[in-house]
């Protein structure tokens, strides 16, 4: 007996609305795909990115294969190269790999960072960013006796860049730090101001926003500018709590320097001599400046905190 049913796509979607609405992923997936082929229901992409989007966080696969298409192809709205990579690319993650993972990561927690590099250098080898990142991890803490002390910075570079290139934000920031101190490679401080400002410019970290500023106070890489200086500080402060201690500091050493520099203008060669801290502290001045601060900063913070 055939008991197979004529196809009939209102109904069908009539179901499908049913089943979405009360939060199941497959009928939200099966929705915007009739949305989005027009079946059952006027053709709609905006609807359809709607309920791939409610699948993509209820964890359906094929939602985000879709969307990634959508922003490839610029279907329902603005194309989005960038955006469609990063789905294609939680597609192509979503595999036995996370097994391998895990089981690298355990290893590493036992102790074996061996065993556990290997894991993960087959991984990082795969295009695996998170792989890729473990295996710069390990290199640069130095906790592995696989690879010669020689080459351990160059190899970590190199897993630090494929890392940063899928969008990982600290993988760039450490780039940033192995040009700047000349690790793995020469002293660069203009590809390190590169790197500094990719990651604050694309993914706002408030580290190379202070690392930036800091450049600026400095010239190192870049045009020397107190302002621009402050500026970055600033920046950092308002992207992340976590950078306002380290802010306040820099800041305030940032205010000696304009004194400094203010009163330099003047036509008081004596005074200038005065307050010339190279001479006066040594090159390594504004190391003192922070620590002070920081030392008075602790003060009030215990003093507040007394009952």
């Amino acid at each position: 007996m055939d008991k197979r049913l004529e196809v009939n796509y209102d109904l069908a979607f009539k179901y499908f609305q049913l089943a979405a609405d009360q939060g199941w992923v497959d009928g939200q997936l099966q929705l915007g795909s009739m949305y989005y082929s027009g079946l059952g229901v006027r053709k709609d992409y905006k609807m359809a990115v709607k309920y791939f989007n409610l699948a993509l966080q209820g964890g359906h696969i094929l939602a985000a294969y879709n969307l990634a298409q959508m922003h490839g192809t610029g279907t329902g709205m603005m194309r989005s190269c960038h955006t469609a990579v990063e789905l294609f690319k939680s597609v192509c993650e979503r595999s036995r790999w996370s097994e391998q993972l895990t089981k690298a990561y355990s290893t590493y927690r036992r102790g074996d960072i061996d065993r556990a590099l290997v894991l993960y250098l087959l991984l990082a080898e795969q295009g695996y960013e998170v792989a890729q990142s473990n295996v710069a991890f390990i290199l640069d803490s130095k906790e592995s006796r696989l690879i010669n002390s020689e080459e351990i910075y160059s190899r970590a570079l190199l897993h630090w860049n494929r890392a940063a290139t899928q969008g990982y934000t600290v993988a760039r920031v450490k780039l940033g730090d192995y040009h700047y101190y000349g690790y793995g490679t020469d002293v660069d401080y203009e590809a390190a101001v590169i790197h500094y400002r990719l990651a604050s410019e694309q993914q706002h970290n408030a580290q190379a926003m202070f690392n930036l500023g800091y450049m600026h106070e400095q010239g190192l890489g870049i045009k020397r500018d107190i302002h621009l200086a402050k500026r970055f500080y600033d920046m950092a402060a308002e992207a992340s709590t976590d950078a306002h201690i380290p802010v306040f500091l820099a800041l305030g050493k940032l205010a000696v320097l304009y004194v400094t520099e203010y009163v330099q203008q003047w036509d008081c060669a004596d005074l200038w001599k005065l307050l010339d801290l190279d001479q006066l502290l040594g090159p390594e001045w504004d190391l003192y400046v922070m620590t002070m601060l920081a030392l008075f900063l602790g003060t009030v913070i215990a003093f507040r905190q007394r009952p």
